[in-house]
């Protein structure tokens, strides 16, 4: 004899399935955004401070 279906716990197993599936592809690409902005963060800083050993030339006036 087959068993009784049960949809209503199937249905809510393949929503809580995919909800955990959603929330990792979020965090994925949170952390992504994270690493990108540090990267850019990091290049862009990069260039504007000349280093601390370094003196600027005198101006001519």
């Amino acid at each position: 004899m087959a068993r009784k279906p049960n949809y209503d716990f199937e249905r809510r197993e393949r929503e809580r399935l995919k909800s955990i599936k959603v929330a990792e592809k979020a965090e994925a690409k949170r952390q992504a955004r994270e690493k990108a902005r540090a990267e850019n963060t990091g290049a862009e800083n990069a260039g504007e401070a000349p280093p601390a050993d370094v003196e600027p030339a005198p101006d001519k006036v």
